[in-house]
Order: structure tokens, then C-alpha cells, then sequence
């Protein structure tokens, strides 16, 4: 296994900063792909009949959307995850 170059790694702490990593694209590559294998399947399992049927409207476009942007999200925050860095917690009082 490769280690990463730690300049490399996109460390965050804040729910802004990972934010800004995904908007930077930081995860795109990683979470594009996950998002357009699991977003087709979705969409084929739960619009199909309505593509197919050729009723589909804005509302089942709206639907099709989120089942691509859900598994963006999702494998985003995995690929973030373990760069977290830890608040340091200060010590309790009867510690001191």
C-alpha cells in the first residue's frame, strides 16, 4: 500500500472545511464513479418504468437527480473520513 505525501492529504476539522475540499473536487474522482454506478442502478430500479413508459416530468427528473447526488455525498464523506483531524478536548474538571 502506497502511504500518502502528507502535503497530499486533504486534512479537515470542521464540516465547512469539508465542504470546501468536496467543492474543490478533492473527492471527485473517487466519488464520481461510485455516484454514476450506484445512481444508474437506482434510477433503473426506481424510474425505469417511468422512462420507459414515457411519463416522466420534472418531478422524476428531480428524483433521478438525488439518485446520483445521494451516492456523491456519501462516498465524499467516506473518502473524507479518516483525514479528520480531532478537536482537542479540553480536560474535564476533576482532571484538574
Amino acid at each position: 500500500m502506497v502511504k500518502p505525501n502528507p502535503s497530499q492529504v486533504p486534512a479537515w476539522s470542521s464540516l465547512s472545511e469539508g465542504v470546501c475540499l468536496v467543492a474543490r473536487g478533492v473527492t471527485f474522482r473517487t466519488a464520481i464513479r461510485v455516484a454514476l454506478v450506484v445512481g444508474t442502478v437506482l434510477s433503473a430500479i426506481n424510474q425505469g418504468g417511468v422512462f420507459m413508459s414515457g411519463d416522466a416530468d420534472v418531478l422524476t427528473g428531480v428524483r433521478t437527480l438525488f439518485n446520483y447526488l445521494i451516492p456523491f455525498t456519501v462516498a465524499s464523506i467516506g473518502y473524507l473520513a479518516p483525514f479528520r483531524i480531532g478537536r482537542q478536548s479540553a480536560p474535564a474538571k476533576h482532571d484538574l
